[in-house]
Order: structure tokens, then C-alpha cells, then sequence
């Protein structure tokens, strides 16, 4: 391979990880409107009462909004049945829930 042509590949990598880390950076910023009325919208339905925080039954990336730490809101959850996130499911069901790793806790698992 040339010079040239190895110059022009890793300027194109480079602007491909920049333009990445722009979009990024633009998508979080929006974003944080978002988590924050997640999280209103999630104490909101734990307060009506008919709703519950069920810990360790969500997929990978599909908790309900804030689940402890390593993540910040919905969606974030890095493994099934992660024991610090959450769903939210009718009042008195979470219990009763069956997993390949036990039973819904209602608080997070450890």
C-alpha cells in the first residue's frame, strides 16, 4: 500500500471518530430532558399505587428509567436479568415473575 493511500485511510477513520463522538455528544445533551421526565414519569406511576419497581426481570437494554448504578435511564442496562434494574409492573406481580436466574425482587438484588 502506498503512502498515500494508508494517509488517506487513517484521515478517513479519524473523521469518521470524530464526527461519531459529535453526534454522540449532541444526542446525550438531548437526551438529558428525556431522563429527567423518565424518571418523573416512572415516580409518578410507583405513586399511583398500581404500579412496582420489579428488580432483575428486564433484558439487556430494556430496564424502566434509572436502574442504580451503571446506568441512567431506560434502556440502559447492560445484561439480562441485571439485578439493579428494574421494570415497572402491576402492583403485587413481581414476586410472582420467573426468571432463568429466580424470582422479581422488589428491591435490587445484589
Amino acid at each position: 500500500m502506498s503512502n498515500r493511500l494508508i494517509s488517506a485511510v487513517v484521515a478517513s477513520a479519524f473523521a469518521g471518530a470524530i464526527g461519531a463522538a459529535a453526534i454522540g455528544s449532541a444526542s446525550a445533551a438531548m437526551s438529558e430532558a428525556e431522563m429527567m421526565k423518565m424518571r418523573e414519569m416512572t415516580k409518578k406511576e410507583v405513586a399511583s399505587g398500581k404500579m412496582e419497581k420489579c428488580f432483575g426481570v428486564a433484558l439487556k437494554g430494556h430496564n424502566d428509567c434509572y436502574a442504580g448504578a451503571g446506568t441512567t435511564c431506560a434502556g440502559t442496562s447492560t445484561k439480562d436479568y441485571q439485578g439493579n434494574a428494574f421494570k415497572l409492573v402491576a402492583k403485587g406481580t413481581c414476586t410472582a415473575m420467573s426468571t432463568p436466574k429466580g424470582h422479581g425482587s422488589l428491591k435490587p438484588i445484589t
